[in-house]
């Protein structure tokens, strides 16, 4: 993705720009796998310090640009939101898959239907894991 295409993510989801911003966006579009903080860490400049680059996941997440994506060992994760995410709705229903040989979790947008719960039960969210071998690494044995 280019910085012009970045900078203007930014700007539509009200974004102020900066380095760090416009690196970790161009990772994440680079990425076709979810990351967690230590990845993240790892791909960026040293120069990027821990703090800021969790600070920054936590402000993508709340604007609409990232949504949380746990997995199979309780690692939190990010993935780029589609673009209906906004501010104060995340539209994230879809299914993440877990690769077990290369342990990437990806983002499967294949729509799910709610399930029906019991009555007086109001669910908030879904988190929906498949677990298995990616393409890439059934492709590579």
């Amino acid at each position: 993705m280019h910085a012009e295409q970045i900078r203007k993510l930014l700007e539509q989801k009200g974004v102020r720009k900066t380095k760090i911003r416009e690196a970790m966006l161009a990772l994440f579009f680079e990425k076709d796998y979810a990351l967690s903080h230590a990845d993240v860490e790892t791909h960026l400049p040293k120069s990027f310090d821990r703090v800021t680059i969790y600070r920054t996941l936590k402000s993508f997440e709340e604007q609409g640009l990232l949504h949380k994506v746990p997995d199979e060992k309780g690692i939190m994760r990010y993935a780029l939101c589609p673009e209906s995410c906004t501010q104060h709705q995340h539209s994230d229903s879809h299914l993440h898959f877990f690769c077990r040989t290369c342990e990437h979790t990806y983002c499967l947008h294949i729509s799910l239907p709610e399930p029906a719960l019991p009555e007086g039960f109001q669910a908030e969210s879904f988190e929906w894991l498949a677990q298995g071998i990616c393409k890439q690494c059934a492709g590579n044995s």
